[in-house]
């Protein structure tokens, strides 16, 4: 089975159990073990797209009381990486090369992250693939926006 739909099918398994997305959270945190600074929950998963939520919460707080720019960050990258490792096919693998981000207005409240992508209909050995992400404060407004630039290669034949 590949790692991408791996970690798809773990999500199909257990997101829809009792306390299924918060175990789910806690396994993506216990591979990549700084995402669990923002203490994240998913929400939805799939090629294609990614919705994560975190709670304003002290750790994650700046000087004036707002959320973190760097918490933001995370969220998106975790957001935007997580959507590509299940969108990619099995012959490709990603890294992130790149982030922009924009700070659209003061994060004030607990934070939802959607990354979201059109699938290519065709893979190329080697591309850039820019994935997007907003995050929205608790009444829905555009507090922070990312793109992801994540370089998708096709994988050596002698990888797994």
């Amino acid at each position: 089975m590949t790692q991408a739909n791996y970690v798809l099918s773990i999500w199909q398994r257990t997101a829809a159990t009792p306390a299924g997305k918060w175990l789910f959270s806690k396994l993506v945190c216990r591979k990549a073990p700084y995402f669990a600074t923002i203490k994240p929950l998913f929400v939805d998963l799939k090629p294609g797209l990614c919705e994560v939520r975190m709670r304003k919460r002290h750790a994650v707080q700046n000087h004036i009381g707002t959320v973190h720019a760097i918490a933001m960050c995370n969220l998106a990258e975790l957001a935007g990486g997580t959507m590509t490792d299940v969108t990619v096919p099995a012959s490709h693998r990603w890294i992130p090369k790149g982030m922009s981000v924009e700070y659209v207005k003061k994060a004030e409240t607990d934070l939802r992250g959607v990354a979201r992508v059109a699938i290519p209909e065709q893979w190329a050995d080697a591309q850039e693939l820019p994935v997007p992400v907003e995050v929205f404060d608790a009444q829905d407004q555009l507090v922070f926006r990312a793109v992801i630039a994540m370089w998708v290669t096709r994988k050596p034949a002698n990888a797994r």
